[in-house]
């Protein structure tokens, strides 16, 4: 995907691009190339796909919400930020917080931050499970991007969200069975929009869980907990 088609088909989304939101994402590119010759951020690296497969999947979340109504939104798992810096650059009102449990990645986020001059965005080098008994019921979007299963995704992520706003999980093929998880956590899917990215035609899932009611406490509990018996 080259700037052109990539211009193209973030307008099919609603999305209007900016000469300076180009600046921003070519800069972004070159050092995501820079740092990743030091540190594992991502595999993909070819300009074009970083387009495709990190820029423009990171804006599909407006496929299930509308982000200009909300104000908080959490990235669990940023990594290289995608897609919460994305998401940034594209809704500059948005209090913006990238969550990573490596701090070779959040150094490298507050670098990407500073070059940026992005405001209102914070980086924090925690795990999810840790944060979340701090910043229970904060955020009105709370998004994971193809990290561990949904049935552990929720229970991560959900209680850091306000009742009655959303968790968007970010999947490929999605494969796992996670009623169990929503019934205990009182979350409700709302959306479930699958669709193929253009040009390589590789499938997505992007489900929208709304948090009808406040979670227990006891949750989310320590990670080895849940990864020995997932909910």
């Amino acid at each position: 995907m080259d700037k052109e088609e990539f211009i193209k088909e973030v307008s099919n989304l609603g999305i209007e691009v900016s000469l300076d939101q180009l600046e921003k994402l070519d800069r972004y590119y070159d050092l995501l190339v820079e740092w990743n010759k030091k540190i594992n951020l991502t595999a993909i690296v070819e300009k074009k796909k970083v387009y495709l497969k990190h820029f423009y999947d990171s804006l599909t979340l407006v496929k299930v919400i509308d982000l200009n109504k909300e104000n908080t939104f959490l990235d669990v798992g940023t990594g290289a930020g995608f897609p919460g810096i994305v998401i940034k650059i594209f809704f500059p009102h948005l209090k913006v917080t990238l969550l990573d449990s490596i701090g070779k990645r959040i150094v490298f986020l507050k670098k990407v931050i500073n070059e940026l001059k992005l405001d209102n965005i914070l980086c924090v080098c925690e795990r999810a499970e840790v944060y979340a008994c701090s910043h229970r019921n904060c955020y009105d979007v709370v998004t994971a991007r193809a990290v561990s299963s949904i049935n552990i995704l929720l229970e991560l992520c959900l209680p850091m969200v306000k009742k009655d706003k959303y968790f968007l999980a970010m999947r490929g093929k999605e494969e796992y069975n996670y009623t169990n998880a929503l019934n205990i956590l009182g979350g409700k899917v709302i959306l479930n929009e699958n669709f193929l990215l253009p040009y390589e035609k590789s499938e997505r899932n992007i489900i929208k869980i709304k948090k009808e009611n406040n979670i227990s406490i006891k949750y989310p509990r320590k990670f080895s907990e849940i990864k020995k018996r997932p909910l």
